[in-house]
């Protein structure tokens, strides 16, 4: 339920495992790299597929029925831990049939200890009971705080506070590494890609990761925004392409964990890790590694949409991310490619069969555009040197038939209306040049008002700190007469005086 060759520190090492360790996975996904290097997969059952119970930080025990079948082989985690007992001569004590009895070994057990941990009494815990168990926070047969009356489990009563001398990082920043590395979340995803990879809806915020840095250190290196950029530590490398953030601390980057060899193979950012641990707890210095930083070129750069995904493991960078009704790669290369149009369509996955294609090419230039249909639908596209918006035309791979204006319109990648921008608001697909028109045009000054008028961040909120920025820089352009691409921080200032 973990993977481990994407998550812990020093990751790439994970491979080198010994060739006599026995390796099993129990996941519900089975194209994970941890899964990869398994002896056996157990196929487990996911979140909507589990029938028993979670605790949360309350300590409150709610019941979790599924709301989907158990697909082909795969089984809760109870029932294989269950046959594992079983296989090593334990069936006795592994004899369970269903979730309640194992919840009743667990009320029994607490019972025994005679201190706050209650479940309540087993023997009144039937199947029945199980079933309609309300939420409820242990102890059951109290609804008070914990520790509430001042008792605590010593020999006096009274609590034993520990002094803790906090200690800085194991390693900090050198010449040869000058950077500290902060590695973390983004909005819309979590741990590593496993799920939320598979929403083409989460990936639109950030289709692939980036190195943030502030703007200062940026441009001691003359890299702007979108610029690749070379990482290292002590223990690995990454390539990423650059993102300014002047809410970056000077002298810090920050980069998603997520990222990983099936969606981007360089930025698999815990290889630079390293492996020191906090004594006490075990948590790794994620949050503090010592890296380099070096500007990157390559000859080529563009991305490609393909219906069902493409092979291009013999690019220097690929980041592949799931959209609607196909696949879309940021890619970049030092590869002398002849003739682009044949190289791609050797990758893509469903055979150049059938395909008509499309195309404009200007050598001199490094402008090379092409587009494939397949019975009136857009089956893959390539865009090699032409930075153009991504939105509008990998929102075609879901057209069932392409409109004929659309068609006309794919070598040019704009989109015969407006160009919604990047995506802002995830929850109602509001896009960022929606929202800076609206701004302008409509005089929106607050983030109410936004969602008044477009509903973004009424939903889930975690695009409300954007639409603040958008409306400071907004406010800058009324003020100075700057474009809404100025730094957030610079157009506070500006703003204020």
């Amino acid at each position: 339920a973990t993977n481990p060759l994407v998550s812990l520190p020093r990751a790439g090492a994970l491979k080198d495992l010994p060739a006599d360790l026995f390796v099993a996975v129990a996941d519900c996904v089975s194209d994970t790299p941890t899964a990869e290097i398994a002896d056996v997969l157990l196929p487990a059952a996911a979140w909507g597929e589990k029938d028993g119970t979670v605790t949360n930080s309350e300590r409150r025990v709610s019941r979790q029925r599924a709301f989907l079948p158990l697909p082909d082989e795969a089984k809760p985690d109870w029932w294989i831990l269950k046959e594992l007992g079983k296989r090593l001569g334990h069936a006795a004590a592994f004899a369970y049939e269903m979730p309640a009895a194992i919840f009743r070994e667990h009320a029994a057990l607490a019972h025994t200890v005679g201190l706050d941990l209650d479940f309540g009494d087993p023997a009144q815990l039937d199947d029945d009971a199980y079933a309609a168990l309300a939420p409820t926070a242990w102890p059951f047969r109290s609804d008070k705080r914990m520790f509430e009356d001042g008792h605590f489990f010593t020999e006096d009563g009274r609590a034993r506070f520990i002094p803790i001398d906090p200690a800085g990082p194991a390693r900090e920043p050198s010449p040869y590494f000058p950077f500290v590395l902060n590695t973390g979340r983004y909005r819309d995803h979590w741990h590593t890609l496993t799920r939320t990879g598979l929403s083409p809806t989460l990936s639109r915020h950030r289709a692939e990761p980036f190195v943030e840095l502030h703007p200062d250190d940026a441009a001691s290196f003359g890299l702007k925004n979108g610029d690749f950029a070379r990482l290292e530590s002590a223990h690995g490398i990454a390539v990423l392409k650059v993102r300014l953030d002047d809410g970056q601390q000077p002298g810090t980057l920050f980069v998603p964990m997520h990222w990983n060899g099936g969606h981007n193979r360089g930025a698999a950012i815990n290889r630079l890790v390293a492996p020191i641990t906090d004594p006490i707890s075990g948590q790794p210095e994620s949050k503090s590694c010592p890296v380099s930083l070096a500007p990157v070129a390559f000859r080529h750069r563009g991305f490609a949409l393909a219906r069902s995904g493409a092979v291009l493991a013999d690019l220097d960078y690929c980041s592949r991310t799931l959209v609607e009704g196909g696949w879309l790669y940021e890619i970049a290369t030092d590869l002398e490619v002849a003739d682009w149009r044949h190289w791609f369509e050797k990758r893509l996955r469903s055979g150049a069969e059938g395909l008509s294609w499309s195309g404009y090419g200007d050598p001199a230039r490094g402008d090379h555009r092409f587009a494939a249909v397949r019975g009136g639908r857009l089956e893959a596209a390539l865009f090699i040197g032409a930075d153009l918006p991504r939105e509008w035309l990998a929102s075609r791979l879901a057209d069932l038939q392409l409109h004929p204006r659309d068609r006309a319109c794919l070598l040019a990648g704009s989109a015969p209306g407006a160009d919604p921008g990047p995506l802002v608001c995830a929850c109602h697909g509001v896009g960022r040049n929606v929202i800076a028109r609206a701004i302008g045009e409509d005089g929106l000054a607050t983030t109410d008002a936004i969602g008044t008028a477009l509903k973004a961040g009424t939903n889930c909120g975690s695009c409300l700190p954007e639409l603040r920025a958008l409306l400071v820089a907004a406010a800058a352009k009324d003020a100075i007469g700057e474009t809404h691409d100025l730094p957030v921080a610079e157009a506070r200032e500006k703003v204020d005086a």
